[in-house]
């Protein structure tokens, strides 16, 4: 006779998988499931000391799992200045609220800033390095766009960073100068690193601090695994030492795994001669991964295309690597055994990934590495042909969808954004297209990308090729097991199954019955390893 189960939910909506269906009740013995059924099944299973949750009809999912954002710099941004176009929606908005910070700083402090976008702004452009010079003219202001691929800085920051007019741009790198040769303080990709090493380093506590802050922040969204996607972006290998300490500390409040920033400027290489390896770690906290970014993003006009952007016949972005960088590169890593997560976002860099992740592969014959292209965009067909044959998973952002939809149109023209992000294509190709929000360039809220798969609205209400809609149930499979198994975890997690680790969100409305409620809803309980982390009031 089996144990009595440890916690029961009874009386909801069980969504279980797309292979499970969905069920009213689901029954947890310690961290795995033992049971889904009827509530009358699943309640004939309590014993005495089994704790009873009714679900009054709410929604139980299997807990979600972000593929790909930065946990660790969100927790850092979460106590940045805010400039995201609901905290400041014009110029003169975002000018003030610099200044005030300004105001509550020592001099010489620096101010750093995160989440503008010059297409919401009301003069539809960048701010400039003599707008924050007024703003701030005593301390260096580090201002980084909505993408986290470009940056406006002031006069102090430049000259902390060493740049003047006389400074070059690096391979993959943009210093803007105007009409008379002048630095304008926008810096994008390569390009500013220099700023960023002027910048203090933060101290351990207040790494984790951000660790812990995000991964609540994650929770309560029903958010219990993520993948940061660039562990020693901000901090270089101090971020490794920080989550292990928060590890040990039991400050980690979700599952992680980690994908080690590498190329250049990265720590994959001097983490991997210390001694870390494809799995150090448990279940819930690993490293897997190692990043390399070839491009930017369409908005800033960085991400690197085959083809001109509107207007700017001589713009197609910019290669962070040449060929044969990125070959040597994907070539190390694959041979480490790390599964290569590849920033690209427009069709020239996924032509380069693939080239370089085939070369990779037929040197040294993995079939199931599972590598991935994060972001992955603006695909053609044949890329996602290809990469269905080199079994290569997308790991897309559908929040993009909203968030920069109409942006891409404006930069690239309704036929070339419209099928951006091709969420039923991938999938009818075999693919398994793993949803992610990449926070903190956009918000962590997992609804605003449930609802970009369903619908394909964006900001404004445009349609961007409705024929890539997907079901309520296929969008949060796209959360759930398409999250898990790229992270070749799919007999562990994403399902709720028997045997399979009991992770689960609750949310106050199905909106797998009424999709046009996915906005309406919330959640209210996060479970972790059959615990419950997350409890809303």
């Amino acid at each position: 006779m089996r144990d009595a189960p440890t916690l029961i939910l009874t009386n909801g909506r069980v969504f279980a998988g797309l292979g499970e269906g969905v069920h009213e009740a689901i029954a947890i013995a310690g961290n795995r499931v033992l049971a889904v059924g009827t509530t009358g099944e699943i309640a004939a299973l309590a014993g005495p000391a089994t704790r009873r949750i009714d679900l009054a009809g709410r929604l139980a999912t299997p807990g979600l799992i972000d593929a790909h954002m930065h946990l660790l710099p969100l927790g850092m941004t979460m106590v940045e200045l805010d400039l995201t176009p609901q905290a400041a929606p014009t110029l003169e908005a975002l000018l003030k609220r610099i200044a005030a910070r300004a105001a509550e700083l020592p001099k010489g402090a620096w101010i750093l800033a995160r989440g503008y976008d010059q297409a919401r702004l009301d003069v539809g452009r960048h701010p400039t390095r003599d707008e924050l010079d007024r703003a701030a003219p005593d301390h260096p202001a580090y201002v980084v766009r909505a993408c986290g691929h470009v940056a406006i800085c002031n006069s102090a920051a430049l000259a902390l960073a060493g740049l003047d007019e006389t400074s070059v741009a690096p391979q993959g790198g943009l210093i803007e100068t105007d009409a008379r040769g002048r630095l304008t303080g926008l810096l994008a990709e390569t390009a500013r690193d220099p700023v960023r090493a002027a910048i203090p380093a933060p101290t351990r506590e207040e790494l984790v601090a951000a660790i812990e802050r995000a991964g609540r922040a994650c929770l309560a969204h029903g958010i219990v695994g993520v993948m940061d996607a660039a562990v020693g972006m901000r901090a270089g290998l101090a971020e490794l030492d920080a989550y292990d300490a928060a590890h040990a500390a039991g400050r980690l409040p979700v599952r992680v795994s980690q994908c080690l920033l590498g190329g250049p400027g990265g720590i994959a290489e001097a983490a991997y001669d210390a001694g870390w390896r494809p799995g150090r770690g448990d279940t819930r906290l690993m490293a897997k991964q190692v990043k390399i970014f070839t491009d930017g993003s369409a908005g800033g006009r960085t991400a690197a295309m085959t083809q001109p952007y509107l207007g700017t016949p001589e713009t197609r972005g910019l290669l962070s690597l040449t060929d044969a960088e990125m070959r040597d590169h994907t070539r190390r890593y694959h041979e480490q055994g790390w599964q290569l997560a590849v920033h690209a976002i427009g069709d020239a860099a996924i032509d380069q990934t693939l080239d370089a992740m085939e070369a990779a592969l037929a040197g040294a014959p993995d079939p199931d590495r599972r590598h991935r292209i994060e972001h992955c965009g603006f695909v053609r067909p044949d890329q996602t042909a290809r990469m269905a044959r080199l079994r290569i998973e997308p790991v897309p952002q559908p929040v993009f969808l909203h968030d920069f939809g109409d942006l891409y149109v404006e930069v690239l023209g309704e036929a070339r954004a419209a099928p951006s992000y091709p969420t039923r294509t991938w999938i009818e190709a075999g693919l398994h297209p793993a949803a992610s929000s990449d926070a903190p360039v956009c918000a962590l809220d997992p609804r605003l990308s449930l609802e970009a798969m369903i619908t394909r609205r964006t900001r404004t209400g445009r349609v961007l090729d409705e024929g890539e809609r997907v079901s309520p149930e296929v969008a949060l499979a796209a959360f759930t097991e398409y999250g898990a198994f790229v992270e070749k975890e799919e007999a562990a997690r994403g399902r709720l199954a028997p045997g399979m680790l009991a992770d689960i969100a609750v949310f106050t409305h199905d909106f797998l019955a009424e999709p046009d409620r996915v906005r309406d809803t919330a959640c209210t309980m996060a479970i972790v390893d059959g615990a419950i982390a997350h409890e809303a009031a």
